[in-house]
């Protein structure tokens, strides 16, 4: 006789793969152990065992990042959810589809503070779009479609469900069945909008365009920048989205954030008219709300992003277009109007960033000179390089040096987590095996997360990292030795031996003290494949990419 019934996490995981779920990321607990039996008896989705939960979230983060559908993580409740909710963090400030799974305490335990028991809807909606409990296993292809309804449409961000362990355990019929894969819904954008919009640019003197962010993939990459070449329209990307165009582009302009070209900040106090699509003018964008300001006297201001909770929350806007994105880009780049007249101003910006990010080797240069390192490391890796990296000064080299010419080629957090990039490197390596990934760390940050080198050597992955060694957390101790010079406290660090470290995972791994040793190093990495590692150590007195020094900010 045929079964009528079936396991609730069995229909769970048919649930995800119905979404087009591959991949997921864990660390198991005994509260879904019926969702990993379950993912025992079927091969269409890998998981990833990681070594701590919020390890885990940066993967699921980033592999949503890269595919524009939700990264996926599994944790268990109480300390494994509260170490996952770093990663919902990131994910709802970088606009990244997730959706992170909780094992619950059973339904009759709830409410009597059980063991590891939380209150998982309360504890992440500030943090989430969406954070439920599925009590009835019947309910849960509805649950799971509108989790990934919502992680994708509009502005992208995290979900978390929280499932009851012995909800998982329970029988549902078999009639129950997964609902559809969802799709980001369609938003085409308003001819009469854009009309308005292409008259806005062809009265500008000196407009410039603010890209990436919700939304944005190869579509609107592709297509913004053959309207903005079009139109010699310079191009700036937001806070650490620098692939959202071609660094080849003639009218790349470069990245705002921190530590940006002062000539492109100076160009967009400047402009007239500010085309902003896909971001949010968050504060490292607009140098804490002031280029612009949300008011931006003087300056007209175009707004295009997918979520109408975004345009007018923070910055007035003079056009406001709620679409999406890449259905924007199309149909800028279609539209034909003869009334612009091609702008010099992109050609300009062009030139002024290139200027700005190439290195100019000097004598006076430190034993290990980061500048001529990343640009040795990208003038020796392919153009379809993915870079991952975590939060620090150490990363200012990279947005400054790098070009990331490839899509998608960043990984890196915009509300500055710390731990980020050795996780999102496995989750890249993995996506991508074919393609060169590069983490970079550093030595602070590597430390937050260091441990998923296990999760990488476990996995296979392909994966090279970079730890950036000064003995301190750097960027606080710029911040410190400007607001109380010589006073030193709590930001120096002792470290282990990161080249022997990653050995004792299965790495090969080398270290660096100049930057000859760094590039025999790296030519030595290059040639090899699976986990590689250089330690490369530096002096804690080159702060930062900008030429800040400790003894310059203690001479000041």
């Amino acid at each position: 006789m045929a079964d009528t019934t079936k396991r609730a996490a069995n229909l769970l995981v048919e649930c995800l793969e119905a979404q087009g779920t591959d991949r997921l990321f864990t660390v198991p607990g005994e509260s879904f152990l019926a969702v990993l039996d379950a993912l025992h008896d079927r091969g269409r989705i890998e998981t990833v065992t990681c070594r701590q939960e919020g390890g885990a979230g940066f993967m699921a983060c980033a592999d949503g990042a890269l595919t524009g559908r939700p990264g996926v993580a599994f944790v268990t409740r109480g300390p494994g959810a509260t170490n996952a909710g770093i990663a919902v963090h990131v994910a709802q400030q970088d606009s990244q589809p997730m959706v992170l799974f909780v094992g619950d305490v059973a339904r009759g335990m709830q409410g009597r503070e059980g063991f590891q028991e939380v209150d998982f809807p309360a504890f992440f909606a500030p943090i989430s779009k969406w954070a439920a409990r599925i009590d009835d296993p019947a309910r849960i292809p509805e649950y799971v479609a509108r989790a990934f309804s919502v992680a994708i449409g509009g502005r992208p961000g995290p979900v978390v469900l929280a499932l009851p362990e012995d909800m998982l355990c329970d029988p549902v019929s078999v009639e129950v069945a997964p609902r559809p894969r969802v799709e980001r819904p369609a938003q085409a954008a308003c001819p009469d909008a854009m009309q308005a919009l292409l008259a806005l640019l062809a009265d500008a003197a000196s407009p410039i365009a603010i890209v990436g962010g919700a939304g944005w993939n190869r579509k609107a990459r592709e297509a913004f920048q053959t309207f903005a070449e079009r139109i010699g329209l310079p191009v700036a990307t937001a806070f650490r989205r620098q692939d959202a165009i071609p660094a080849s582009s003639p009218v790349y302009a470069g990245s705002l954030g921190y530590g940006p070209n002062p000539k492109l900040v100076e160009r967009v106090r400047q402009a007239d008219l500010v085309l902003a699509v896909g971001a949010r003018l968050g504060e490292a964008t607009t140098e804490g709300y002031t280029v612009p300001s949300p008011d931006h006297p003087g300056q007209v201001l175009v707004h295009v992003h997918p979520d109408p909770e975004e345009l007018g929350r923070v910055y007035r806007s003079d056009l406001s277009l709620c679409c999406a994105v890449d259905e924007f880009a199309e149909a800028a780049a279609l539209w034909e109007d003869a009334a612009i007249i091609p702008f010099d101003a992109g050609g300009e910006a062009n030139r002024e960033w290139r200027e700005w990010a190439t290195h100019a080797p000097n004598k006076s240069a430190p034993a290990l000179d980061l500048a001529a390192c990343v640009t040795l490391m990208r003038e020796g890796l392919a153009h379809e390089t993915v870079l991952a990296n975590g939060a620090g000064n150490f990363a200012g080299w990279f947005h400054r040096y790098w070009r990331y010419e490839g899509y998608p080629a960043q990984l890196a957090p915009t509300c500055g987590a710390m731990g980020y990039g050795v996780p999102a490197g496995v989750a890249a390596a993995l996506r991508y095996p074919d393609r060169p990934v590069v983490a970079v760390a550093g030595d602070g940050d590597f430390l937050m997360n260091g441990q998923e080198l296990a999760t990488a050597a476990q996995a296979g992955a392909n994966l090279l990292v970079v730890v950036i060694d000064n003995s301190a957390y750097g960027t606080i101790r710029m911040h410190q030795e400007r607001e109380y010079p010589g006073r030193v406290s709590g930001t120096t660090l002792a470290n282990p031996d990161f080249a022997a470290l990653a050995a004792a995972f299965g790495a090969w791994s080398a270290r660096a003290e100049t930057t000859d040793e760094f590039a025999a190093a790296f030519a030595e990495a290059k040639e090899r494949k699976g986990l590689r590692l250089i330690h490369a150590v530096i002096e804690v007195e080159q702060l930062a990419a900008s030429g800040a020094t400790v003894s310059g900010l203690r001479n000041r």
